[in-house]
C-alpha cells in the first residue's frame, strides 16, 4: 500500500495528472496563492513527476504575484488578488516564465478571516492557460464550504488543490 504525505484523494488525483500528462507529452507549471504549493507538492509526491512538472510558483503576497509572475498592479488594485483577472494574469505569467505546455493558477480566501461580503471565506478562483492556444484562458470561481471549526481552512485548501489538479488533466 502506497503511503502519501497528503490525503489519498489528492495524491491519487496527482498520480493521474502525472500519468496522463506523461502520455500526452505535456509539462505543467503551477502558480499558487491560497494553496501555498500544495498542488505542486501533490504532483511531486508521485514517482516520475519530473517528467511532468516544470516548476511551481508560490506567490502568496500581492508583491510576489507582481514580481514573480508579472501581474499588473492595476489588476490587483481594480479586481483584487482573488479575481479571475488576477489568476488569468498569474497563469499567463507562469507559462511565460516556464517551459511548460499548460499552467494552472489558484488564488482565494481560505479563512478563517479575510472574507468580505463580495468574497466570503471559501471563495477560490482558478485559471488554466495552454501554450499556443487561441482565445481567452479558462477561468472559474468556486465557493467551497470549509465548515465551522478549526479544520475549515484545511478543508478549503484541500478542495482547491483537487480542483487545480483536475484542471491539469489533459
Amino acid at each position: 500500500m502506497t503511503r502519501y504525505l497528503l490525503p489519498d484523494p489528492i495524491s491519487e488525483l496527482a498520480a493521474r495528472v502525472v500519468a496522463e500528462n506523461i502520455e500526452a507529452g505535456r509539462k505543467v507549471v503551477t502558480a499558487e496563492s491560497c494553496t501555498g504549493g500544495l498542488v505542486a507538492g501533490a504532483i511531486t509526491e508521485i514517482a516520475g513527476s519530473s517528467a511532468v512538472l516544470d516548476r511551481g510558483f508560490v506567490t502568496y503576497s500581492n508583491e510576489a504575484k507582481m514580481d514573480a509572475l508579472g501581474v499588473a498592479q492595476d489588476i490587483i488594485e481594480t479586481f483584487g488578488a482573488v479575481s479571475i483577472a488576477c489568476v488569468w494574469a498569474m497563469a499567463h505569467g507562469a507559462l511565460e516564465r516556464s517551459n511548460a505546455d499548460v499552467a494552472v493558477a489558484v488564488s482565494g480566501v481560505a479563512g478563517p478571516g479575510g472574507g468580505t461580503q463580495l468574497k466570503p471565506v471559501g471563495t477560490v478562483v482558478f485559471a488554466r492557460v495552454t501554450r499556443n492556444s487561441e482565445g481567452e484562458p479558462e477561468g472559474e470561481l468556486k465557493l467551497f464550504d470549509g465548515g465551522d471549526g478549526p479544520n475549515g481552512r484545511a478543508a478549503i485548501r484541500h478542495q482547491a488543490t483537487i480542483c487545480a489538479l483536475e484542471l491539469l488533466l489533459p
